[in-house]
């Protein structure tokens, strides 16, 4: 008995055998509605005595609908929605046949309907629901052999909306499903108590005691465009009850429109730290971008890359992406290529230190708006490399905005950084310099020059979250430099959405200031990421404290109190309060610093920056020494 179980698991049922079977369900179906149509009483004439040429037409029809439509050709252990969706027309259409060949034989063959409708309908309805449930009886019955009760992890589903109903039905229905569904739980109070498709709905109260007496160990966020402050809600809470978060992508990232168990996923940070989505002024930045050519410089990095994004759908006449890094710019160009015609967007592999190379950009391109994104940012790096620093941060930046306004450009956009506030670090002090440059540069230009400054974006090259995420793969340890470093965060889009923005309000000599939300503590930010990946700290995985690398600061500023800021129609911009220069002083002492790069004395480039930027004070750094002295 054992060996012909387990044949009939491991091996398909040949073909011919589901059609048979089928066949006798029709048999099975066509007899119970002829007794049901008597009331299981003598049957009447002209029934009885047609009875051979009713069950020889139902049985035809069938079998020649099956035989068209294939239907005993699916695999019944994997039966589907599809499947079953296939047999209820296949069967209507066959019960409509029969339904002609009975006004046929009423009016022109004998006098008399062969099958009354009454049968007909009954047969139909017998016949759907045996079919259908026999195929999802014996998948069940399969599942259940192959992952036992006890073999199964019980989840929750947090959601019980459409995409909770959805990521039941995907768990019930995958081949290889190792989750039971046990419970439901809703915000909504009116759905508690209520069963959905045989699963209670409880409400977010009784959590802790369903997790306890149902044994779950996983929950899956099912709902669409959750709140991230709702989201940790959750997450804290599973936390402390120690169950696995699993979290359902959006429905645009569905397969063809249907969500498989594969993109059930573990919650990622970034969605625990984002947050509600920016208003923007469409029009207005329509107005400023539509028909346009633009120059976005850096556009292989991720912040310069997501502003070619966002700028390509306001429509512009052409972007010219300009980077020095040939393998980035050669994988964007891919990306583009495969949404935007060529006709919109061109490569340009340049150096914004290459004054001549540039020059000959502005020249051949004349760009309308320029965004000059295009900068070294890791702030360890440039601490020990000053003057490199100088060349790309500085120079480039004046090479850029001084060929801007050569060119007449309309608007020059720069993408600044928080750590230019009060510098600690080179690199700071380098983009604070540029700032200052730009700024006393559009006194005396048509040109309108805007300072974008905002803190750490999610998911950037080199971010604290991609590293951790790298060193949670290898298995540890996850570095952290200081106990209570703290960080603000901004996810790639909306920083490139509030670019966008600021570059349309701005008149000129603006600084704009980013509302970076709430600051957050890098260990707390560790040890999330570690239970988010199902793991335990201290028993799967360490956090090792490092040291506060040199120029690296515990708390960023941002200038963005009442006292230091200006507030701008979007609440999310504010427009920073910053002591205006002189442009020919300034011009001066910062082409001294770019000259100071030959000597490649880096005590001499730092001390030349500290003129310029007198906040500029080093920490934790060999500079250290410079702000003694002075």
């Amino acid at each position: 008995m054992y060996r012909i179980l387990k044949f009939f698991w491991q091996k398909n049922i040949p073909r011919w055998t589901i059609l048979l079977i089928d066949l006798l369900i029709c048999v099975f179906a066509i007899t119970l509605a002829l007794f049901l149509r008597f009331n299981f009483a003598q049957i009447g004439e002209p029934e009885k005595s047609n009875l051979t040429k009713i069950f020889a037409l139902v049985l035809a029809v069938r079998f020649i609908s099956f035989l068209i439509s294939k239907t005993y050709k699916g695999v019944v252990r994997y039966t589907g929605a599809k499947d079953a969706t296939r047999i209820f027309a296949v069967v209507i259409s066959g019960s409509l046949v029969l339904v002609i060949c009975n006004l046929i034989t009423r009016y022109f063959l004998l006098d008399i309907y062969l099958i009354p409708h009454a049968m007909i309908i009954i047969d139909a309805l017998v016949t759907l629901a045996v079919m259908i449930s026999s195929r999802l009886a014996v998948k069940a019955i399969y599942f259940e052999n192959k992952n036992p009760e006890r073999q199964k992890t019980n989840v929750l589903i947090y959601g019980a909306g459409e995409s909770g109903i959805i990521t039941k039905r995907t768990l019930d229905r995958d081949a290889a499903v190792r989750y039971k569904v046990v419970g439901f739980i809703d915000d909504d109070l009116k759905k508690s108590g209520r069963s959905l498709e045989g699963i209670f709905i409880y409400p977010p109260s009784k959590m802790e005691k369903l997790i306890r007496e149902q044994e779950a160990e996983t929950i899956i966020i099912s709902i669409q465009n959750l709140s991230s402050e709702k989201k940790n809600e959750i997450v804290e809470k599973c936390f402390d009850l120690n169950i696995r978060v699993l979290n359902v992508p959006p429905v645009s990232k569905w397969i063809n429109g249907e969500l498989s168990l594969n993109q059930l996923k573990n919650l990622n940070i970034e969605d625990l730290l984002e947050r509600a989505s920016i208003k923007l002024d469409v029009s207005l930045i329509r107005e400023q971008v539509e028909g346009k050519r633009i120059l976005v410089t850096g556009a292989a990095g991720s912040i310069g890359s997501e502003l070619v994004r966002q700028v390509l759908k306001f429509k512009p006449k052409k972007v010219f992406l300009l980077d020095q890094a040939e393998s980035p710019l050669y994988e964007i160009e891919n990306e583009l290529a495969e949404i935007y015609s060529p006709e919109t967007f061109e490569i340009v592999i340049a150096d914004v230190r290459n004054r001549e190379r540039i020059k000959n950009v502005f020249k051949t391109f004349s760009p309308q708006l320029v965004y000059h994104a295009a900068a070294y940012k890791h702030v360890p790096l440039m601490e020990n490399n000053p003057s490199e620093s100088i060349l790309t941060n500085v120079l480039g930046t004046m090479n850029v905005a001084e060929l801007a306004v050569e060119f007449n450009c309309e608007r020059f956009v720069f993408v600044s950084t928080d750590k230019a506030v009060n510098p600690t670090n080179v690199m700071g002090a380098s983009k604070r310099v540029a700032e200052i440059f730009i700024q006393s540069l559009g006194k005396n230009s048509k040109t309108k020059f805007i300072t974008t400054r905002f803190g750490n974006v999610l998911g950037s090259n080199g971010s604290v979250i991609l590293r951790f995420k790298k060193q949670i793969e290898a298995g540890g340890p996850l570095t952290i430099t200081h106990p209570d470093i703290t960080r603000y965060f901004m996810t790639i889009p909306e920083a490139c959405q509030l670019v966008l923005e600021a570059g349309c309000m701005g008149n000129g000599g603006e600084i704009f200031v980013f509302d970076m939300g709430k600051s957050v503590k890098i260990i707390e930010l560790a040890k999330k990421m570690i239970r988010l990946s199902g793991l335990k700290e201290g028993v799967d995985i360490q956090i090792k404290i490092t040291g506060l690398r040199p120029g690296e600061k515990l708390f960023e500023e941002l200038l963005a109190s009442a006292e230091n800021t200006l507030p701008t129609h979007h609440p999310q911009i504010l427009i920073g309060k910053v002591k205006q220069s002189n442009f020919e002083e300034m011009k001066e002492k910062i082409t001294q610093l770019v000259q100071s790069f030959d000597k490649q004395n880096n005590e001499e480039i730092v001390s030349l920056m500290k003129s310029i930027v007198p906040e500029f004070k080093s920490n934790n750094s060999i500079f250290e020494k410079l702000d003694t002295n002075s």
